[in-house]
C-alpha cells in the first residue's frame, strides 16, 4: 500500500480561487495579510482602508490582476456595507473577511481616570468596526451560500487584564465575546469565524502610539515572551490569518488563535 506523506503547509495555493476583504489591509497586520494570501493564489484580493494613498501603493506593488483598493471607515456601516456589495458584485462572491482595522489606545488612562469621550471613540472602530464587517460579510455569504470564514483581529489583551489601557483591552474581550457568538449563529451556514491575538508587534499603528522607533519597540515585546531566538513579525501573524482562512482548518471555529510566543505578563 503506498501512503503519500505530502506535507500540505508547503502548498502555495492554499486560497486558489478565493476572494477576501482585508480591512486595515494598508499597512501592518493588514498589508502583511494582503500579500500572502495573494502569495497563495487568492484571485482577488480587496484592501479596505482609509489610508487611500497607502492602500493604493500596496496594490498596485502586488498587481492589479489580484489586488484592489476600496476606501472603507468601518466607522461607517454604509461604507462596509457598500464594500462588500461592490466585491459581491465584482467577483461574484466573498469567501474570506478579514475584520483588521483598528487603533490604539490614546492614552496610558486607568480605569480611575477612563475618559468615556475616547472609549467611544475607540469602541466605534474597533468593536463597533469590527460587528459591521462580520454582520455584512455574514449576510452576504449566506445569500450566496458561500462556506466562508471571518477571522477578526483581537488581541492577548482580550483575555487579560492590564495595568493600563483599559479601553484598549474593553475593546478586545468585546472582540471575542462577537467571534464567540457569531461562530455559534453562523456554524448552521457553514461559515466559520475565529480570532487571532498576538502579543505586541511592531507596526505602524504600535510604533505610533509608543513613540518609539521600530527596533526599539521590537526589544521591549520581546522582553515579555517567554520565546528566546525570535521576534514577533506581522508575517507570523499573518501566516496565523492564512491557516484560519484556508481548508487547513475548515473544522475550526469560535477559536481564539494566540501568536505570542509564551507571553509572560508585563
Amino acid at each position: 500500500m503506498s501512503v503519500n506523506f505530502e506535507n500540505t503547509l508547503t502548498n502555495k495555493n492554499k486560497l486558489e480561487g478565493k476572494v477576501a476583504i482585508i480591512t486595515g489591509g494598508a499597512s501592518g497586520i493588514g498589508e502583511a495579510t494582503a500579500r500572502l494570501f495573494a502569495d497563495h493564489g487568492a484571485a482577488m484580493v480587496v484592501i479596505a482602508d482609509i489610508q487611500d494613498e497607502l492602500g493604493r501603493q500596496v496594490t498596485e506593488s502586488i498587481g492589479h490582476h489580484r489586488c484592489t483598493y476600496a476606501h472603507c471607515d468601518v466607522t461607517d456601516e454604509d461604507q462596509v456595507k457598500s464594500t462588500v456589495e461592490s466585491t459581491n458584485n465584482a467577483h461574484g462572491k466573498l469567501d474570506i473577511m478579514f475584520c483588521n482595522a483598528g487603533v490604539a489606545s490614546r492614552s496610558d488612562q486607568t480605569v480611575l481616570d477612563l475618559d468615556l469621550g475616547a472609549l467611544d471613540q475607540l469602541m466605534a472602530v474597533n468593536v463597533r468596526g469590527v460587528a459591521a464587517c462580520v454582520k455584512h460579510a455574514a449576510r452576504a455569504m449566506v445569500e450566496l451560500r458561500v462556506r466562508g470564514s471571518i477571522v477578526c483581529t483581537a488581541s492577548i489583551a482580550a483575555t487579560r487584564g492590564g495595568h493600563r489601557w483599559t479601553d484598549y483591552h474593553m475593546a478586545k474581550h468585546a472582540v471575542l465575546g462577537l467571534v464567540r457568538s457569531a461562530s455559534v449563529q453562523l456554524g448552521e451556514h457553514g461559515i466559520r469565524v475565529n480570532c487571532v491575538s498576538p502579543s505586541g508587534v511592531a507596526t505602524p499603528l504600535t510604533v505610533g502610539a509608543n513613540g518609539v522607533d521600530a527596533a526599539e519597540l521590537e526589544k521591549r515585546y520581546e522582553s515579555y515572551s517567554s520565546l528566546k531566538g525570535v521576534v514577533l513579525k506581522t508575517r507570523h501573524v499573518a501566516d496565523a490569518v492564512l491557516f484560519l482562512a484556508c481548508d487547513e482548518s475548515e473544522f475550526i471555529t469560535g477559536h481564539n488563535l494566540e501568536v505570542h510566543g509564551g507571553y509572560v505578563q508585563a
